[in-house]
């Protein structure tokens, strides 16, 4: 499962550059408000199509190798 390896990856450096961004936000002020949530929604929307297309490559190379196996018609 190298894709989920990859997004779990990608998905781990997000939060925690979203968790930085956000206490530098908290305590410093230094951008807009509307800046700030632009920002938080771009990383949820990231988040969710890496973990999502992870998830929907995993469950299609599942099925791929169980047709292959003769699990499956």
């Amino acid at each position: 499962m190298k894709i989920m390896k990859i997004a779990s990856i990608i998905s781990g450096t997000i939060l925690t550059l979203y968790a930085v961004f956000l206490l530098v936000w908290l305590w410093g002020e230094s951008i807009s408000w509307e800046t700030f949530v632009k920002t938080s929604i771009t990383a949820g929307v990231i988040l969710v199509a890496t973990v999502g297309l992870a998830l929907i490559y995993r469950e299609y190379v599942e099925e791929k190798g169980m047709k292959e196996e003769k699990y499956l018609d």
